[in-house]
């Protein structure tokens, strides 16, 4: 039966060229993407700045709306967007109006585990079809297209799953077989299951909250174990992995832990848990950004 790690870990994503964390300090972040450098809001951020120097050359600071939401203040010229590099991948960011560039760097360290697994499964001859779940952008998507895997990208948002096309265009994967999917995730999964699809690894990153594009609504403490069991059942018959992301504040490691152990009840591989997080260039701290679970049904 699958074995479920106790103690949780803390992955670093330390493996960028093109992204910095440079500093951290009294609830924001100062961030350099390729030639770009970015301030913005992080409420874990509750310690005070290290390094002022840093602050004062940048691009474009984020301010926050007491009414929601918030603008970018620009200091000097900033482009509509630009790629930034990660190992042999190519992704195109941007600022958003609700703080986000389109890509969360602290994955870093699941796409390359997601790609070591679909690698070695490949090694030994199988051919490795992926799910990813609320897929957003589409970084994971994108790495295990470039390991080799069969690709199916679901986000009930189509602008994410166009920028998720334009991802696997900067990353010369065109051709890849990424199938591009608009969706309500859990509605999605019920139909494929229907359908008699299967596939060997699944990748889910579900919001807190958040609605499908038929106005579904989602909650995570609500909703996450349902999908949880209907995924279960579009596992094939020589599964791979299974890697659940989230980032809803008081949603625990141990938590995540207990659910998947409870869910792979009977099954091979091990189970481990634990944060993912960013290095600070400014004092060599951690930031974390957010826990991961992960099943690798191929590790004893």
């Amino acid at each position: 039966m699958a074995t479920l790690l106790s103690s949780p870990h803390l992955l670093v994503a330390d493996a960028w060229q093109d992204y910095r964390l440079l500093d951290a300090g009294e609830g924001l972040r100062c961030e350099r993407w390729g030639d770009i450098t970015l301030v913005r809001p992080d409420p874990q951020i509750l310690w005070p700045r290290r390094s002022p120097g840093e602050w004062r050359d940048v691009d474009a600071w984020y301010h926050r709306s007491d009414k929601g939401g918030g603008r970018w203040e620009c200091r000097r010229g900033l482009p509509e967007q630009w790629d930034i590099g990660y190992r042999h991948l190519t992704f195109r960011v941007r600022p958003t109006n609700f703080k986000h560039t389109g890509l969360f760097p602290e994955q870093a360290v699941n796409w390359d585990w997601c790609a070591a697994r679909i690698a070695a499964a490949r090694a030994a001859g199988q051919e490795v079809s992926v799910l990813n779940l609320f897929g957003y952008t589409g970084a994971a998507s994108v790495a295990a297209a470039a390991a080799g895997a069969k690709v199916c990208h679901v986000d009930a948002a189509k602008g994410m799953v166009d920028w998720c096309a334009r991802n696997a265009e900067a990353s010369g994967l065109e051709r890849a077989d990424l199938r591009y999917i608009v969706d309500d995730c859990l509605g999605f999964v019920k139909r494929e299951i229907r359908r008699g699809r299967r596939y060997d690894a699944l990748i889910l990153d579900p919001p807190s909250y958040g609605r499908g594009p038929g106005g579904e609504v989602w909650k995570l403490e609500t909703h996450l174990w349902g999908l949880l069991e209907e995924c279960r059942n579009l596992l094939s018959e020589t599964p791979v992995f299974l890697l659940v992301n989230a980032y809803t504040t008081g949603l625990s490691p141990t938590v995540l832990g207990n659910l998947l152990d409870a869910l792979l009840a009977g099954s091979p591989g091990k189970i481990t848990t634990g944060e993912v997080g960013l290095p600070i260039q400014a004092d060599g701290r951690v930031l974390p950004c957010g826990i991961y679970g992960r099943w690798d049904a191929r590790s004893s």
